[in-house]
């Protein structure tokens, strides 16, 4: 692997985090500064420690970032939870975001359990 642009959870997650910003597009103006600003910083936070995690020198610090990314996706969850519930989010957009991020969880799951037995060795 030359580059976190090869991992997969890398990939789906930019990918949610761009599907994200589509449909917050369509909230309403009073909750740009509340859940709009809060999906979009979770969302976008998930590629952006992948990455940043993998530009680190220390396998250590890597899964740091990579735990970091995980916490994110549990943000991005509730709040997809919530934007649903308050009728912000239709039902499609939901379960497609809702699966997304529930694959991403289960890939950063994965290899950070990777990294860590790599650790222990």
């Amino acid at each position: 692997m030359q580059s976190y642009r090869d991992l997969i959870a890398y990939q789906k997650a930019y990918q949610l985090t761009l599907d994200v910003y589509k449909t917050t597009k369509k909230f309403p103006r009073e909750e740009l500064f509340g859940i709009v600003s809060q999906m979009r910083r979770s969302a976008v936070s998930i590629p952006c420690n992948i990455a940043e995690g993998y530009c680190r020198n220390y396998r250590k610090e890597y899964v740091q970032f990579l735990n970091i990314a995980f916490g994110s996706c549990g943000e991005l969850e509730t709040l997809l939870s919530l934007s649903k519930d308050l009728g912000y989010l239709a039902e499609n957009d939901f379960k497609h975001h809702h699966e997304s991020q529930k694959d991403i969880s289960r890939l950063l799951w994965k290899l950070i359990a990777s990294l860590k037995n790599r650790q222990a060795e």
